[in-house]
């Protein structure tokens, strides 16, 4: 209570310098969870762009051997087939999910008189899960049994069933892919997507692999994609697919060019790095401001402790310790803080919930993402705040602490 009180006394003999102390770290303090809110939501818009293709996952390509191995030469090319993922899967505890993916470039689909050439591609009912492709309200993905009994059903992509069915329900209809009729039994959900291997999912369809294989007769997958079952253990689980591969193909399993591998967990933890770097570099940038403040903070509390000099001097020479006069200081410095911190966290806040209620386009934001106040933003700005006021107030403290009562005492 003492300390509210000299914190008010002093407010109104310094008003005009306090006060601009205050605005100074109302601004500063706006400056650093506005920029690290920035960063926040940059990093959840691109994380989920990256997990528009998938989460966790490796993509398997095949390649040729660059090593010599028991006799046999190089450039020998190693082609995947169906039976490959099968095997991968009972042969390697480490893998959960898994699925082959044929794919056909420019099949053609009609409907009434609407028609289009786009991607055809066969995989298991894993995929959806595995690349995130869920279906839109009143569809479904591929099933068990949609693949065991070779079913001509396909999943369309969003923009797929925009350009043959413009704003028509699309599930339940038969379109034809070359000729051939198939039952439309989803859609996509329309999802952000910034990575991709084979072009976008929104612009894909999707058949049973089953079906695919008799329909165009393909004998070689265009890739396997699986995920381990512990992100941890994604790299020994990668070196056992070279291992059983090498050991059914004969090749050096130490000879990465064999099988071309996209770990998207690797890609996520680089850019789990990255993002960390930019959101501290954010943070510096809103920090300066607020470094600015404290130094000003600083000048007014040596103000205040030379023009309480006496006041000092009377409290040492009656007993007040050493210790007593740096809290007291240190205190007063942290209430300033204190007040234009709120006063700046509120503002902030309040900014940030009036942009992200904006009716704007969400294109707007797909990459870069809205901005973003986490528990995370608020507790580094809590924590740069309190050192301000600490260092503001901790060297003013010292001072007033060393004065000698007997020169104090002397000061008008």
């Amino acid at each position: 209570m003492i300390n509210l009180q000299q914190f008010f006394r002093e407010l109104k003999k310094e008003r005009t310098r306090i006060l601009l102390t205050i605005l100074a770290i109302v601004w500063g303090t706006a400056s650093v969870v506005i920029m690290l809110a920035i960063g926040e939501g940059v990093t959840r818009g691109l994380q989920r762009g990256m997990h528009g293709m998938g989460k966790g996952i490796v993509v398997v390509w095949s390649g040729e051997t660059s090593k010599p191995f028991k006799g046999l030469g190089i450039g020998r090319r190693i082609h995947l087939r169906e039976e490959d993922a099968r095997m991968l899967q009972e042969q390697i505890p480490g893998i959960g999910l898994m699925s082959p993916e044929y794919i056909r470039w420019g099949a053609y689909f009609t409907w009434n008189d609407h028609s289009m050439s786009t991607r055809a591609t066969g995989v298991y009912p894993a995929y959806g899960q595995l690349r995130n492709i869920y279906p839109q309200k009143g569809g479904r993905f591929l099933n068990k049994l949609d693949l065991k009994s070779r079913r001509r059903v396909v999943f369309l992509g969003n923009e797929v069933k925009e350009r043959l069915f413009g704003d028509k329900e699309a599930v339940g209809e038969t379109v034809y892919l070359n000729r051939v009729p198939f039952t439309v039994i989803g859609v996509l959900k329309k999802k952000l997507q910034t990575s991709c291997y084979s072009g976008m999912d929104q612009d894909a369809t999707f058949i049973p692999a089953s079906t695919f294989r008799v329909m165009f007769g393909h004998r070689h997958l265009n890739d396997i994609v699986y995920s381990p079952r512990d992100i941890s253990r994604a790299k020994q689980v990668k070196e056992q697919v070279y291992q059983v591969m090498g050991k059914k193909y004969k090749f050096d399993p130490k000879d990465k060019d064999t099988l071309r591998m996209w770990d998207t967990i690797e890609m996520q933890e680089g850019f789990g790095k990255v993002s960390t770097g930019v959101r501290i570099f954010l943070g510096i940038i809103g920090g300066l401001t607020l470094i600015v403040a404290g130094v000003g903070l600083a000048n007014i509390m040596y103000a205040v402790i030379r023009n309480r000099t006496r006041e000092i001097g009377i409290k040492i020479a009656v007993g007040a310790k050493r210790r007593n006069i740096i809290t007291e200081y240190i205190l007063q410095s942290l209430l300033t803080v204190s007040a234009g911190g709120a006063i700046g966290l509120g503002f902030s806040w309040s900014l940030v919930k009036v942009i992200n209620i904006i009716p704007l386009k969400q294109e707007a934001f797909q990459y870069l993402g809205r901005p973003v106040m986490s528990v995370t933003t608020a507790l580094i700005t809590a924590g740069v705040l309190g050192l301000v006021g600490f260092l503001a107030g901790i060297f003013p403290a010292r001072r007033a602490a060393s004065v000698n009562p007997v020169d104090a005492l002397r000061c008008e």
